[in-house]
């Protein structure tokens, strides 16, 4: 039964109140100050301060309370969630502040649509119902749409916005048509409401398993899983690099964790053909990201490959969980690689940062070649967040694929768990090539190359690098807090 908000509704979703705010707080002092952009840094400040002070107000929440009859639900798997973004969010408007595409005229515009985009992660993230959980979305997409276009680079960028735009709406049309189909045969949109019946629906009622399908579809695009991967190379090189950062990184988490709320109900469990497609699709996602990403001399596209891949990486997890059994293991498994994944990514996209001399440069990998002569710190930064990403120890990447990997031999998928391991192998080679250019190449011209004088993003370098070895130490704490956190799920 739907009942009337109330004034202890609104409370508990103060945090996303308090990001409204604050997104909204930049652009009023601008049309009062009759369209004149302050100074950047102090919209920086501004977004941060906001930042902060809803992050203090998410630990003030209890793990358990719902709100809005029951349509919000704040677990701790939302709680996690909602933290990791909003970090991600700040490292994103640091690196926003200093790239010539996105900082200027339009500063407190980016800052809104970064901070909307947080809002949609967060709906999603404390959301049990499908018709919330598909208005998250939207605002989610609906901002990304606009950051991927708005900066001053005109050409590939807008293909970015336009690409992103009529693809990201077909993905998000079979959601919808899927939480349609669902409704028609259960008669209610709570994910909730998919756990009683929900696994022998799908084996006997061809309507609901269309609907799941369709909703698993929407979502596999969101998170760039084969056969759904080919836009994510396009728009996320198009992109100011840190927007790109935030897409790959939150935007991914956010499609992972109604994964995980819709496939924790294990509704595919009693379908072995379905958990064997999943599957393939991760092996293959895992093989397309990682094999295309050797072929890039470009190093944002790169990445861009390599994110695919790690979507792969992730979706192991989720597989694990959908078989049923592994319970929290395999939910906080994904959400402790997400943590890993986006601190690194947040290293190497801040030498994107310092390396884009304007908003038309291009970075390739060989501009590398004799970095470590010229900044040795910034060097070996990177150096430790591309390790990472390789999965080799002590770093924090290595204990994320440990752990995903772990969730899956516990389900017996050995040959994922193989094929896994093969793909994390296969990396170690394009991302190692950096680091040997940093370090045993000299450049071609003799022109060493010289990073802008960026103390913040070099900051935020320096943290992500640092960040990726104490994780990787203290991992296990770490990951036993999500899973004692989440645990409830899965009760």
């Amino acid at each position: 039964m739907i009942t009337a908000p109330t004034f202890a509704d609104v409370y508990k979703v103060l945090p996303l109140l308090l990001i409204l705010a604050a997104s909204l707080f930049p652009l009023t002092i601008k049309i009062m100050n009759r369209n004149r952009e302050q100074g950047n840094f102090v919209t920086l400040f501004q977004a941060l301060l906001g930042i902060g002070i809803a992050l203090f107000f998410v630990f003030q929440g209890r793990i358990g309370d719902t709100a809005f009859s029951n349509a919000v639900i704040q677990d701790g798997l939302a709680l996690w969630t909602v933290v990791l973004v909003l970090g991600l969010a700040a490292f994103t408007l640091v690196f926003s502040h200093g790239n010539h595409a996105t900082r200027g005229a339009q500063f407190s515009e980016h800052v809104f649509l970064v901070l909307s985009s947080v809002m949609g992660i967060m709906v999603i993230a404390w959301s049990n119902d499908l018709v919330l959980t598909f208005i998250g979305i939207e605002l989610m997409s609906l901002a990304f749409y606009v950051l991927a276009g708005l900066s001053l680079e005109q050409r590939f960028s807008k293909e970015a916005a336009f690409k992103y735009f009529i693809l990201g709406s077909f993905g998000s049309a079979f959601f919808l048509y899927g939480v349609a189909l669902v409704y028609g045969i259960t008669g209610t949109t709570a994910i909730s409401g998919i756990i009683n019946g929900g696994a022998t629906l799908f084996i006997n009622d061809a309507i609901f398993a269309t609907g799941i399908v369709l909703i698993l579809s929407g979502l596999l695009f969101k998170v760039s899983v084969f056969p759904f991967h080919a836009w994510a190379p396009d728009v996320y090189q198009g992109s100011p690099s840190p927007v790109t950062a935030f897409m790959s990184t939150a935007g991914k988490l956010a499609g992972f964790v109604i994964l995980i709320r819709v496939l924790g109900s294990h509704v595919l469990s009693s379908s072995v053909t379905a958990i064997d497609v999943l599957e393939w699709l991760a092996v293959i996602t895992m093989l397309v990201g990682n094999i295309m990403a050797i072929r890039q001399e470009n190093f944002k596209r790169m990445l861009a490959y390599s994110s695919v891949a790690h979507s792969g990486y992730a979706l192991v997890g989720v597989i694990a969980l959908a078989m049923g059994g592994a319970g929290s293991t395999g939910a906080s498994a994904v959400l402790f690689y997400f943590v890993g994944y986006g601190a690194m990514s947040i290293g190497a996209f801040a030498i994107l940062n310092l390396f884009e001399k304007n908003e038309n440069t291009l970075v390739l990998v060989d501009d590398l070649k004799g970095f470590a002569k010229r900044s040795p710190w910034l060097a070996a930064g990177l150096t430790l967040c591309l390790v990472s990403l390789a999965g080799i120890p002590p770093t924090i990447g290595f204990f994320g694929k440990l752990y995903i990997f772990s969730s899956a031999m516990k389900q017996g998928l050995l040959w994922l768990t193989v094929w896994g391991v093969i793909n994390s192998v296969i990396s170690v080679y394009y991302y190692l090539r950096p680091v040997l250019n940093m370090y045993m190449k000299e450049p071609e011209n003799g022109v060493y190359p010289t990073p802008q004088r960026d103390v913040l993003t070099k900051s935020a370098l320096f943290v992500a690098s640092i960040g990726v070895i104490v994780m990787g130490i203290m991992a296990d704490p770490i990951i036993s807090k999500f899973a004692f956190s989440i645990a409830q799920l899965f009760e």
